[in-house]
């Protein structure tokens, strides 16, 4: 099965992946080179094989998600930007996505690492069901404003809306550095570097301070991810 499972990435993985050498003066064990297909479709592999019960366990022992059965999907539709994204099914069962061109994007097996805890880390920390009831709560106090200054029922919906958009992105930079410090101790227990996994912020573009942003600044992301990882070294 594990044969098949490679095989079925190296080929999906063939067309997102174009080799680039690492620059001579990268960091020891950072590169800023992709991996071929084979090497791409094994990392991702052993990385799901080694961080997934680490996930499900710290899951357990918080004690605050039903469900710590963690699935790890591909989304091999073509065409899918480099992302990955926790969800849940229809039965509560914690779904875990990446993308063909993030696997390939890749530059080692800690940025995948870092990845799949972080968002083992939203479910976890039960992001999706928070976020749902601060998005309420804003439709709610939107909505009662709204009307108390004689608005259409148009215009009160449309004020829900915003209301609820407006309160779920409030929490959202909050939501991502708590994952961020989680997933980065769930990536360190299974045994990977979560500082070297924080590489691929650099190749994002940086939100900065924009205004109703659902993401933080990048460099506050790696600054929060180093922090966790020298209070566990102890150093």
């Amino acid at each position: 099965m594990r044969l098949t499972l490679i095989a079925a990435l190296i080929l999906s993985l063939g067309g997102c992946v174009s080799t680039f050498p690492a620059p001579p003066d990268a960091p020891e064990g950072r590169t800023d080179a992709v991996q071929p297909p084979r090497a791409a479709a094994e990392t991702f592999l052993r990385v799901v094989t080694e961080v997934e019960p680490v996930a499900e366990a710290v899951c357990r022992e918080r004690g605050q998600a039903q469900n710590c059965d963690f699935r790890i999907v591909v989304d091999d539709r073509p065409g899918q930007p480099p992302n990955a994204f926790q969800t849940v099914d229809n039965r509560g069962r914690p779904v875990i996505g990446f993308t063909l061109a993030l696997i390939a994007d890749a530059r080692n097996a800690d940025e995948l690492a870092f990845v799949l805890g972080h968002e083992a880390a939203h479910h976890i920390a039960g992001h999706i069901p928070r976020r749902q009831d601060q998005a309420l709560s804003g439709a709610l106090v939107a909505g009662v404003l709204a009307q108390a200054s004689g608005l259409s029922p148009e215009e009160v919906r449309a004020a829900q809306n915003i209301g609820a958009e407006v309160a779920a992105r409030s929490y959202s930079r909050e939501f991502e550095l708590e994952a961020d410090a989680l997933g980065a101790e769930i990536a360190l227990i299974a045994g990977f570097d979560p500082v070297l996994g924080t590489g691929f912020f650099d190749r994002l573009p940086d939100p900065g301070d924009r205004f109703l942003g659902s993401h933080p600044p990048n460099a506050q992301r790696k600054a929060q991810v180093a922090a966790v990882v020298r209070r566990l070294k102890g150093s």
